[in-house]
């Protein structure tokens, strides 16, 4: 499933016949937001063609809550966060989706797999060089500008 079909379905419309008020995206860092060096102690700040714009609207939509999905190490998510912050780039949480939470007598259990509405990860096939300017225009076309 490409990501625009993913956004198409999962956040425009099984959000709205569902009923939910959000969806979950979460957010892989390298090679997905910004540009690897694999330099231990140096974290990468180069970001994809239109990634930092699409994190920056994304952010401003109380419909999404943004999720950092990343194996950095501890001190390397803190220069993350900080990095993001500089750019007006919010998380909601880290590699975690604490509110979706499994319920015994519901459909899916959370424990170890947190609920995901759509994933944004190189390994999952998503091409930081085209699919970033593709998500913005599909988000625009569906909110229009937003401050």
């Amino acid at each position: 499933m490409s990501i625009l079909r993913a956004i198409k379905i999962n956040h425009f419309e099984l959000k709205e016949k569902r009923g939910w008020d959000k969806t979950y995206w979460f957010v892989d860092l390298h090679e997905t937001i910004l540009k690897a060096n694999y330099e231990f102690g140096n974290i990468p700040t180069e970001f994809y063609p239109n990634a930092k714009e699409t994190l920056q609207y994304l952010t401003r939509l109380k419909d999404v809550c943004l999720i950092m999905y990343t194996c950095s190490h501890p001190h390397e998510i803190n220069e993350y966060v900080s990095l993001f912050k500089e750019n007006d780039i919010v998380f909601d949480y880290i590699n975690e989706n604490p509110e979706v939470v499994t319920d015994m007598n519901g459909y899916g259990c959370y424990d170890k797999k947190p609920y995901i509405n759509i994933l944004m990860d190189d390994k999952a096939g998503f091409d930081p060089n085209e699919d970033w300017s593709q998500v913005l225009e599909l988000m625009k076309t569906n909110y229009g500008e937003i401050n």
